[in-house]
């Protein structure tokens, strides 16, 4: 028997990632179980929420036509549809980007005593801004950190490039705190570049790093919990056409993601332990993704993604089905233990 019966599927946002988080809760929604849970999708995106459709039980989805949605009561997190009020029970969050995944969302939900998917509003805050959460994992005996520069935007960049290259080295990578997708990111091969590369990165943000570049294999891992354990998922290596693993590789076909990723079985049994620890270590609770650099020298973490991508061609997707899961469990089992 589900412990909750209307489930909200909150998708948009109000970053440069909002199509693609359109696209991870259509894809989110579609998965959920019919049977068991009504199934509503918000469309929410610069405080405007509206109910974009809606599933029941046993039914057929049924979209709402854009200028007849209606909107979403924040004061209790419900909805008047056909007459009817409907207060919903449960959020899974599939919003990329602010605000679902820096905290905001996460913050409004639990005062207002909604249970939700993913991590709680604090840690959703210190995992969305990468040199934060570097802050926790260095130093610890069982992930490498790449070296890396903070800058806020505002601050005197006079002389950082060389600094930058001088700490660092090239080429080196230069990234907004807080962004996804790639959006914002460089790689930096010259001192020359790297003004150029600031200006990109603080067009996505106020914050950015500067971080070492780090030559080995992209490989990522995700983790959740059963109800009884906290379980990785298995190991999918990235290999990109391009510089690096950016939009046009993510989202336009020019890369390859081999799940399960083709490495020595101590290699995969380290990642997903490693995996385990990092989640623990930063208290995450329901699904997350880390991604890492296996370099010579050792695993290097790059960052938690605690609302992966979750289109049907997604990373964490094609693990559920590398694992013998179908998404629909796996859903139910998210929705269940979060």
């Amino acid at each position: 028997m589900s412990v909750y019966r209307a489930v909200a599927v909150i998708y948009g946002s109000d970053s440069s990632e909002w199509e693609v988080s359109l696209r991870s809760g259509e894809f989110t929604a579609s998965q959920i179980d019919g049977e068991k849970y009504d199934v509503y999708e918000i469309f929410a995106r610069f405080g405007r929420w509206t109910l974009a459709a809606y599933r029941l039980r046993g039914a057929s989805r049924v979209a709402i036509p854009e200028d007849e949605r209606p909107e979403i009561d924040k004061t209790d997190f419900s909805v008047v549809l056909a007459g009817e009020k409907v207060k919903f029970g449960y959020a899974y969050i599939m919003q990329h980007g602010t605000p679902g995944e820096n905290g905001l969302m996460q913050g409004y939900l639990e005062m207002l005593g909604v249970p939700h998917s993913g991590c709680s509003a604090f840690v959703s805050a210190i995992t969305f801004d990468k040199f934060s959460c570097k802050g926790y994992l260095k130093g610890v005996d069982f992930v490498k950190c790449a070296d890396d520069i903070f800058v806020r935007k505002g601050e005197n960049t006079e002389g950082l490039a060389a600094y930058a290259v001088r700490k660092l080295g090239l080429p080196m990578f230069v990234k907004p705190t807080d962004g996804g997708s790639s959006f914002g990111v460089s790689k930096v091969k010259s001192e020359a570049d790297f003004d150029k590369a600031v200006e990109v990165a603080f067009a996505e943000g106020n914050m950015l790093i500067a971080e070492a570049a780090i030559t080995g294999r992209e490989l990522t891992c995700a983790v959740y919990n059963d109800g009884k354990s906290n379980v990785a998922l298995p190991v999918i290596e990235i290999v990109t056409d391009n510089e690096f693993f950016d939009y046009q590789a993510k989202y336009e076909g020019h890369s390859r993601e081999i799940c399960p990723a083709q490495i020595p079985d101590s290699l995969r049994d380290h990642i997903q332990e490693v995996s385990r620890k990092i989640y623990e270590k930063l208290g995450c609770s329901g699904l997350v993704r880390v991604d890492y650099i296996a370099a010579e020298d050792g695993l290097y973490f790059l960052e938690v993604n605690t609302i992966p991508g979750m289109t049907s061609a997604s990373l964490v997707p094609q693990m559920v089905r590398a694992a013998g899961l179908s998404m629909t469990d796996f859903l139910t089992s998210v929705i269940e233990n979060s």
